[in-house]
């Protein structure tokens, strides 16, 4: 089993992290850490450096952040990407929120700022990882545009089956997470969309599949659990292709 997409960075766990690493460890074969902003990109690579081997980092800038943050601030976090690419399994995450983002004129800066990230995906033959909130048909079509994406990586995917299909056609991958335990919109998708296409994720410390505790990347199990009862598979048989696709898109 792999924890695509987890921030263990965050501040949520500066008091246990260790422990938070050695149960992940003891449930998962790796987990990839996501940069979300300047300094999350920083620390990302920091525990790459702490947990070599099993700990791999994707570079990137939240599309929600890109909104509001000073233009200084993005030209910074872009140059150390680039700086520190060979370190890099993924370009991500970015992409576009207009869920929390409604002003026209953010919503550019963020469609601006996920162009510059598809070219560096393109440019560097990285997979891209994308966050798209009320904003996956436009996500889609942005990256489109771009043939010779090595590989694309819709994390967390909340939108319609519609456009899962359209993501499945271009032969991109679609990540779930553990809000499939609880949420029958994504049960459903689990169902549908095809295993081939399929990786799993927590996006912890977010997304808790127990109520009351904060998310952690061992809990990939939970959602791995859910998508073969869907798929009336086993969580082992699961585990197992997911693992393979995702090993094959980071190169790990």
């Amino acid at each position: 089993m792999i924890d695509t997409h987890c921030h263990v960075d965050f501040k949520e766990y500066n008091k246990n992290r260790n422990e938070v690493m050695e149960r992940a460890k003891n449930k998962l074969n790796a987990i990839i850490n996501s940069g979300a902003s300047l300094g999350g990109n920083r620390r990302t690579l920091k525990l790459q450096e702490d947990y070599s081997g099993f700990l791999y980092s994707t570079l990137g800038f939240h599309p929600s952040k890109t909104s509001k943050a000073d233009s200084s601030i993005i030209k910074q976090a872009l140059n150390e990407i680039e700086d520190n690419i060979d370190l890099a399994v993924g370009i991500g995450e970015t992409g576009l929120d207009y869920h929390e983002v409604t002003d026209v004129n953010h919503r550019k800066k963020q469609e601006k700022i996920f162009g510059i990230f598809i070219e560096m995906a393109e440019e560097y033959e990285l997979p891209l990882v994308i966050h798209a909130r009320a904003a996956e048909k436009k996500a889609l079509a942005m990256v489109k545009k771009t043939s010779s994406l090595k590989d694309v990586v819709f994390h967390c995917y909340g939108g319609d089956m519609e456009t899962a299909e359209l993501i499945v056609e271009e032969g991109y991958f679609l990540s779930l997470s553990t809000i499939v335990c609880f949420s029958d919109h994504h049960k459903k998708l689990a169902k549908e969309i095809p295993i081939s296409n399929l990786l799993t994720e927590t996006d912890s410390p977010y997304l808790s599949p127990f109520k009351g505790i904060r998310n952690e990347p061992a809990f990939v199990e939970e959602a791995i659990k859910v998508i073969a009862g869907k798929k009336d598979l086993t969580p082992a048989k699961v585990g197992k292709i997911t693992e393979k696709s995702a090993k094959k898109i980071f190169n790990i």
